[in-house]
């Protein structure tokens, strides 16, 4: 987490919130009221971003405030639970709520829900990935919220690695053709990943040598098939339609990884509030 970058963020989000003021707290409040506040869980869930996100929006709005016994990233939480406190000037700790409660319930919604797959398979040798598939703006705090939740992170962007995906494929003409354009212009140290869409286009990815390929939504029972046919001479993602209800039988295919959209893109937010203390 780049705290340069986190700082940026969450200064464009006040900006957008607080707009030219707070016209209701500055009419009610002088600037040197001072007050304290409980940020506290209305629901059960893991919690996420406790300081780094929900108390960092505060001190962003102004480093005066303090903010007292932030919840370890990963705690499980029960309603009523204290998040943690926060204490200062009564018109900064107004501006800042809003926007410190919608990206903690946000980012601790994909925590809780991405734990729940990671649970779902924990005694098969699989790893639980999120995409790209993440809200413009949000996508560091929310491929946290994954990692936070017992999950791994996929590509961060589009440098962060080579994936020929369909429409690769569809432009270039073959996957063959494809990898050798790929071979030809990034370094050997970066390994190439193809998004596979049938069991023939598996063996082409095998005949090209490539390090990971993505079955892409295709049945459990054709995964099982894939996998025997890749037989450990790449590494197998599977992607595309996974949700809770065939996690286990993606899993029992023997895939490596599993890529999951829906982490970031579907994950309920959770019920957080601010009580004045």
């Amino acid at each position: 987490m780049d705290k340069n970058l986190l700082d940026r963020l969450y200064r464009s989000f006040l900006r957008e919130d607080i707009g030219r003021g707070d016209l209701t707290s500055e009419a009610i409040f002088s600037a040197d009221q001072s007050g304290r506040a409980d940020i506290v869980a209305r629901e059960s869930f893991i919690a996420a971003g406790a300081e780094i996100i929900g108390g960092r929006v505060f001190t962003t709005q102004n480093p005066a405030i303090e903010i007292i016994n932030p919840l370890d990233d990963g705690t499980e939480v029960q309603p009523g639970d204290l998040v943690f406190s926060v204490q200062g000037p009564v018109i900064d700790l107004l501006k800042a709520e809003r926007t410190a409660l919608n990206l903690l319930q946000r980012i601790s919604g994909i925590a809780t829900f991405t734990a729940s797959f990671v649970e779902k398979v924990r005694d098969y040798p699989v790893r639980i990935c999120d995409t790209r598939k993440t809200t413009p703006g949000l996508r560091i705090l929310e491929k946290y919220g994954v990692v936070v939740g017992g999950g791994s992170n996929h590509r961060f962007n589009l440098t962060d690695g080579i994936l020929i995906k369909d429409n690769h494929i569809a432009a270039c003409g073959s996957i063959s053709a494809a990898v050798e354009r790929v071979r030809l212009r990034v370094p050997h140290t970066i390994r190439i990943e193809v998004e596979a869409d049938t069991l023939d286009q598996v063996r082409e990815c095998l005949e090209c040598g490539v390090d990971i390929i993505m079955l892409d939504n295709m049945s459990p029972a054709t995964m099982r098939e894939a996998v025997q046919i890749i037989d450990g001479r790449a590494l197998v993602e599977a992607s595309g339609g996974i949700v809770l209800e065939n996690l286990t039988a993606v899993a029992e295919s023997g895939v490596d990884i599993i890529s999951i959209g829906a982490l970031t893109h579907s994950a309920p937010t959770c019920d957080i509030g601010m009580d004045w203390s």
